[in-house]
């Protein structure tokens, strides 16, 4: 196994961090992350995000937040806005 370089590390990160890429463009690219500062963090960075996004998917809104949308919406529909 090669060190694959920032570019195709760089290029290849989403696929790479959903396990979407082939066995070795993936040891190739963790190798380059093992040692690159700059990739390892913008890999942690995406990660990072990628994780807030799926926790806010999985949030509710509070009751009465929901409640008031609703009836604005409701508002707007029947023009008594």
């Amino acid at each position: 196994m090669s060190d694959c370089g920032c570019d195709k590390a760089r290029r290849d990160l989403e696929e790479y961090l959903r396990n979407e890429i082939c066995k070795t463009e993936h040891a190739d690219i963790r190798a380059h992350l093992e040692n690159c500062p700059g990739c390892r963090d913008e890999a942690h960075v995406a990660t990072t995000l990628t994780e807030v996004v799926a926790r806010a998917c999985k949030e509710t809104a509070p009751e009465e937040l929901r409640d008031q949308v609703i009836a604005r919406l409701r508002a707007v529909q029947s023009g008594t806005h």
